[in-house]
């Protein structure tokens, strides 16, 4: 007897006393007339208790946690260093003796020049505000998670660990082939993949878990106007982490830990284009 595929994570979630008062009312009335997912609840119970027992625990080195933390802010470190904007080179020196006369072409050219950078900037900034502020797209990434995790919705269309499976089942479905890699072996398994919608166009969303954390990856074509500036960020209480890469655009949102979340950037963004 089989659990019900998209109850998976909420009866992890039930069993760590994860969810909320409603979903938590509402899937104790789905385990009274489901045999299947009642009996999963109790295996993962018994699970639980095993795993707590006293002899199992073994923490690990106390120097090993602090090595992965430096390493973590380090990456920080770096990443923050290769945004900043280089210095501005200092003005030339004025030519000594120049008369009035070249003093106020001189402020004519620059009261021009600078007329038309500051117009020209100003354009920029209209017309790549709404794409690089991104925040009523945040807010689209995080009830887009949210959604995906309640009774109402589903977490994938297509459920599998095998992305030979997912990515092909993207084809004719958009026009761009996100990538898929395989993160299991750096503990981040693959769940499978779906479709949504945001920005009133569809991305593909590839979803991977840690733990009993879910973590949907949007991926979307990169936009002209987009700027390949790294976003790592807590919305509403969700983490979310944004990048560029081979003309698409990721955002990755979960409720873990916003240190955990940038790990699974690092370690999707190191693997093969595949």
């Amino acid at each position: 007897m089989t659990a019900c595929p998209d109850k998976s994570l909420l009866l992890q979630a039930h069993a760590d006393g994860e969810l909320d008062a409603a979903n938590a009312l509402a899937l104790e009335a789905h385990l009274r007339s489901c045999a299947a997912c009642a009996e999963e609840l109790a295996r993962i119970d018994a699970l639980r208790a095993l795993l707590a027992a006293p002899e199992l625990d073994h923490p690990a080195p106390e120097a090993l946690r602090e090595r992965i933390e430096a390493m973590i802010d380090a990456e920080a470190a770096r990443e923050a260093a290769a945004r900043q904007a280089p210095e501005p080179a200092s003005p030339r020196p004025r030519r000594r003796g120049a008369g009035l006369a070249g003093g106020a072409m001189a402020f004519g050219r620059s009261w021009g020049g600078g007329l038309v950078a500051g117009l020209a900037l100003s354009a920029a900034a209209v017309l790549v505000l709404p794409r690089t502020t991104g925040i009523d797209s945040e807010d689209q990434f995080v009830a887009s998670h949210v959604r995906s995790l309640s009774l109402d919705s589903h977490l994938v269309d297509v459920a599998t660990s095998n992305r030979h499976v997912v990515k092909p089942w993207f084809n004719g479905k958009i026009d761009f082939a996100p990538p898929v890699p395989e993160l299991a072996a750096f503990g981040f398994p693959l769940v499978g993949g779906r479709l949504d919608y945001v920005d009133g166009r569809e991305v593909a969303v590839i979803v991977y878990k840690r733990r009993l954390h879910a973590i949907n990856l949007f991926v979307r074509p990169a936009g002209a106007l987009t700027l390949p500036v790294g976003v790592a960020a807590k919305h509403d209480g969700y983490s979310l982490v944004r990048w560029t890469a081979g003309g698409l655009e990721f955002w990755a949102v979960s409720d873990m830990d916003l240190k955990e979340l940038e790990l699974f950037r690092r370690t999707f963004a190191s693997q093969p284009s595949l």
